[in-house]
């Protein structure tokens, strides 16, 4: 008897937040709905950009689009693979191997976010080449390359997590919702100096110089037209201070992305060294940084919809079609009493 009631007492799922438990449902109701909300966020807005790539020819004139596109699918299956979060929290998986699960979860969305790093560093690579060397742009950067380079992010991000399969550390999922993921799988010194060496601090230290250089190079060509134009006047065909350096707007647009990316990210990798550590370790700041870092993958597109013209035109596109084809799919007396109303 007591046997039983011991097993009715385990039931209940692991909750790292500790609130919002609901008897009834026998679920963490508040863990639930910010996953599942970040779900749905994570997939509508990536579906939209990649759709908006697809309206949107301008979008794919820099060789940069190759690699926001890449981002974006990645960002993507961030979205899907987060089923699997809720669905362990909805009961949905218990005849699954819990630790087995958790491993290929925790994988998955590392790889996936190591992709989104390296992306964005190769797309801050590319604009430093863009404006540094611009005679010779379309002979370092290629298609041939640029493909190369994208399987190469993929490989590398695949590559660089694998040990973790094999007993070296967590590769840095702390969002727990199994509880052997929380109270068993635990962090190694020695991996977390591993990722770190060789993907946080390569990644971050590339975005830093190319950035710097960009905007140092961009504000050095700026000065020299107003020294110009003070010194001689406006000169006929002089470009204008917006188009001293023409990349300028477009590397600010991948500037943003990639600063919020790194500000949603600090706390997580700071807990993420910490917990390494064993200086601090923290449920409720497991599952807010984790999921902080996650929600990235949604304001990705965010920024880049709200920042770059082109976008916005390939969105309204969009939309226009969407509503088009609603508007076909009505029946005639609905279609002209609506275009009646307009008149």
């Amino acid at each position: 008897m007591n046997s039983s009631l011991d097993l009715n007492q385990s039931i209940p799922p692991f909750c790292l937040l500790d609130v919002g438990y609901s008897q009834i449902h026998n679920t963490c109701i508040l863990e639930v709905a910010i996953i599942l909300f970040l779900t749905v966020l994570i997939i509508c807005g990536n579906m939209v950009v990649i759709f908006v790539f697809h309206c949107a020819p301008l979008l794919n004139h820099h060789t940069t689009s190759s690699f926001i596109k890449t981002m974006t699918y990645a960002d993507l299956l961030v979205g899907v693979s987060c089923v699997v979060p809720s669905l362990s929290l909805l009961h949905h998986l218990k005849g699954l191997d819990e630790k087995l699960t958790c491993k290929i979860f925790g994988y998955m969305v590392s790889v996936l976010k190591s992709v989104s790093m390296a992306s964005l560093a190769c797309v801050s690579v590319d604009r430093y080449i863009a404006i540094t060397r611009p005679l010779y742009y379309t002979t370092l950067v290629t298609p041939c390359r640029l493909r190369a380079c994208i399987t190469l992010i993929w490989l590398y991000s695949g590559l660089i997590f694998l040990p973790s399969f094999f007993g070296w550390g967590k590769p840095g999922y702390h969002g727990d919702i199994m509880e052997w993921c929380a109270a068993s799988w635990r962090t190694s010194p020695s991996f977390t100096s591993f990722i770190v060496a060789l993907l946080y601090a390569p990644a971050a230290l590339t975005v830093c110089f190319t950035y710097g250089n960009i905007f140092r190079i961009c504000q050095q060509h700026t000065r020299e037209i107003n020294e110009r134009r003070a010194r001689f006047g406006p000169q006929e065909g002089e470009p204008g201070e917006g188009q001293a350096c023409p990349d300028k707007r477009y590397a600010m647009v991948l500037f943003r992305i990639t600063s919020v990316f790194y500000i949603l990210w600090l706390p997580y990798i700071t807990y993420f060294l910490l917990e390494s550590a064993g200086i601090y370790r923290h449920p409720l700041a497991s599952f807010l940084t984790t999921w902080l870092a996650i929600s990235n993958s949604f304001c990705n597109c965010l920024i880049y919809s709200l920042s770059n013209s082109a976008f916005r035109k390939g969105l309204k596109r969009l939309c226009s079609f969407c509503l088009r084809r609603v508007e076909s799919k009505k029946p005639p007396e609905v279609s002209a009493a609506h275009s009646t109303c307009h008149v």
